[in-house]
């Protein structure tokens, strides 16, 4: 008995049946998608409006975060943020493009795989790992090697003095920079390996015999072939930066307070304010103020990957306009 579609394909759905599943399914998991994040974005609006309906934007310019007389502003929290993912960004990006290159261009064949499993290794290491190393390894070591001979450097100097100034105990915002960054390093030299290694031979080969430098084929083939790889590698590892918390909460000091504008200073960023108070935050404005927090911490994060956006829609139109 002969079934009523081609061979290979069952006779209980026919072709165009299958097809219109098949796009029904793609359809609904995009849609899915806009919906959770819409869902989030709903929930977050919600819990944060009696924070939102008492200080309106001026929750953004306040210093202020005193539960004891329920007075809270979320700007410590977000210069914290923002200044430990921007000095993790200045530390991992050049790291991890050096690291790229190497293993794409410069690196023997015998040490290529072993180098790349070690640091894709690094990205499974916890992140309380991270803190706890930070605290009790690398925070002294900060102290000591760093934070006091700069101070003793720059003493008396103009906006120099300040910007090292602090008590030496290697917490701080320099503190949960460099730990994030170099927890981000992974991620983001994976990438650039993974995006340098699907540019065409040819294009390579062709720059080297026209007698161009490794570093001449890199920066005027490579990277221009790959650019919207790098900048989602980049993109990756800001968003994790941006998201951490363990590691954040374990080296930043977790003081609600912005006295100098020192990078040694003990700070807060949201995400640590988030997990050291939400369990214990009462309902009320204490509880909104924190959801306030998440859900500026949400709309910088879409800022960033808008930026992002649009930085490669200036590039692409900026090659079209050369050719």
């Amino acid at each position: 008995m002969q079934s009523g579609g081609p061979p290979g394909r069952g006779p209980w759905l026919p072709a165009h049946w299958a097809d219109r599943l098949f796009a029904a399914l793609a359809h609904g998991a995009a849609l899915l998608t806009l919906a959770l994040l819409l869902g989030v974005l709903v929930s977050l609006v919600i819990g944060a409006w009696p924070s939102i309906r008492h200080y309106g934007l001026g929750f953004l310019t306040s210093t202020a975060w005193d539960p004891v007389q329920n007075d809270y502003g979320g700007l410590v929290m977000i210069y914290g943020t923002l200044m430990t993912s921007a000095i993790a960004l200045l530390i991992a990006v050049p790291v991890s493009f050096g690291i790229a290159l190497f293993l794409t261009e410069l690196s023997p064949a015998w040490l290529k795989r072993p180098l790349g499993t070690a640091i894709e290794l690094l990205a499974a290491v916890p992140s309380i790992v991270y803190g706890m190393w930070g605290l009790m390894v690398f925070g002294p070591i900060l102290a000591t090697w760093v934070q006091q001979p700069l101070q003793a450097l720059f003493k008396g100097v103009p906006y120099l003095g300040a910007l090292v100034s602090g008590p030496p105990v290697g917490i701080g915002i320099l503190s949960a920079g460099i730990i994030l960054g170099v927890m981000i390093i992974p991620f983001i030299a994976s990438v650039m390996r993974d995006v340098f290694e699907v540019t065409p031979a040819l294009l390579k080969e062709s720059a080297y015999g026209l007698g161009s430098t490794t570093w001449e084929v890199v920066w005027k083939v490579v990277l221009p072939y790959t650019k919207t790889g790098v900048l989602g590698g980049v993109m990756l590892g800001l968003g994790r930066a941006l998201g951490e918390t363990m590691a954040v909460t374990f080296v930043i000091g977790n003081m609600n307070q912005l006295n100098s504008l020192s990078v040694f200073e003990a700070a807060n960023s949201i995400t640590s304010a988030l997990a050291n108070e939400f369990a214990e935050a009462g309902e009320g404005l204490h509880q909104a103020s924190l959801i306030y927090l998440g859900l500026v911490l949400f709309f910088i994060t879409f800022v960033v990957l808008a930026l992002s956006k649009l930085l490669l829609s200036r590039l692409q139109k900026g090659e079209g306009a050369r050719a």
